[in-house]
């Protein structure tokens, strides 16, 4: 059976929602947990002359050549039309599809995804590893439209990723319907947490607003399941790219839409919804903003000399 429309904001969600859906508080881990220095001996044993141990650097996944520092060089075979048929669908959808809040995860899709598509499309070019500051185990930005999400990339050079670019970056050239398989897991990636609704007797802020404001960061803070950008190895997709799948969703350019029309959202975010690759809501215009919304930058592979 295919999977039926559903958007990645739940319907009882006004078409501009200055406060998407909600989710519940989420723990922060680190990025990288480093193990904690143990001794066979009591505390106060004497110590030895031989200096600390030095960590190994972490080794990060995927290609950077040709891209600006914290970016990841994506290229490949990339199939613009994909069939991913869905096998068996989570409990809630099969008991409970129309009630608010309730989205179609798939939990199985059949192996493999089928391309039919005339030709694939030949793609070569940097993504930003961490969802925006793209700053390892830092929070994703949200409160953030797809017209303040685009000056912000561009204030760095950069742009915002197409539709296209996030859907290769994040399925790969089998065309995955998540990162990390056909198999949907709650715990690889930052999603399928409990829904929690927001407070719509008032709106909240954009984000620079919102931190300064009581009432509105108290409210972020009680909605907010993010957790800090890398936290999971395994949510990282074949190109090296992390949390393409969860955590916040993420602002992208429909290239064949005028404005108002070119912000699509994709990726899904930390609630219970389709957290696919693939999937995307555009009847987001580009002055929305919510607190699961964020993004991240694309550009340009750098010509290399020869």
């Amino acid at each position: 059976m295919s999977e039926p429309p559903q958007s990645e904001l739940p319907p009882s969600e006004p078409p501009q929602s200055e406060l998407p859906p909600s989710e519940p508080p989420q723990s922060e881990p680190p990025l990288v947990a480093s193990p904690e220095i143990e001794t066979d001996g009591p505390l106060d044993e004497p110590t030895t002359d031989e200096p600390p141990a030095i960590e190994a650097p972490v080794t990060l996944p995927g290609r950077t050549e040709g891209c600006p520092g914290g970016m990841v060089r994506v290229e490949g075979e990339y199939c613009p039309a994909v069939v991913q048929e869905c096998l068996e669908y989570h409990p809630e959808w099969t008991k409970r599809h129309g009630e608010p809040g309730v989205a179609a995860r798939c939990l199985r899709f059949r192996e493999p995804s089928r391309c039919v598509a005339k030709k694939n499309e030949s793609l070569s070019f940097c993504m930003d590893r961490y969802e925006y500051p793209n700053v390892p185990g830092e929070l994703p930005r949200t409160l953030t439209s797809w017209e303040q999400a685009a000056d912000l990339c561009e204030a760095q050079g950069k742009r915002l990723c197409t539709e296209a670019e996030f859907n290769f970056a994040c399925e790969g050239p089998e065309a995955l319907p998540y990162v990390y398989g056909y198999e949907r897991n709650a715990e690889t990636c930052n999603q399928d947490r409990e829904y929690r609704f927001p407070d719509h007797s008032q709106r909240l802020l954009h984000h620079e607003a919102c931190m300064q404001n009581e009432r509105c960061a108290a409210e972020l803070a009680r909605l907010d399941g993010r957790e800090p950008a890398g936290s999971r190895a395994e949510c990282a997709s074949w190109a090296g790219v992390y949390d393409l799948n969860g955590n916040v969703n993420e602002w992208v350019v429909r290239t064949d839409q005028k404005a108002p029309y070119r912000s699509g959202l994709k990726g899904g975010w930390w609630g219970p919804i389709r957290s696919q690759c693939r999937p995307m809501t555009t009847f987001h215009k580009e002055d929305d903003y919510g607190y699961e919304v964020g993004f991240r930058c694309c550009a340009d592979v750098e010509p290399q000399a020869t």
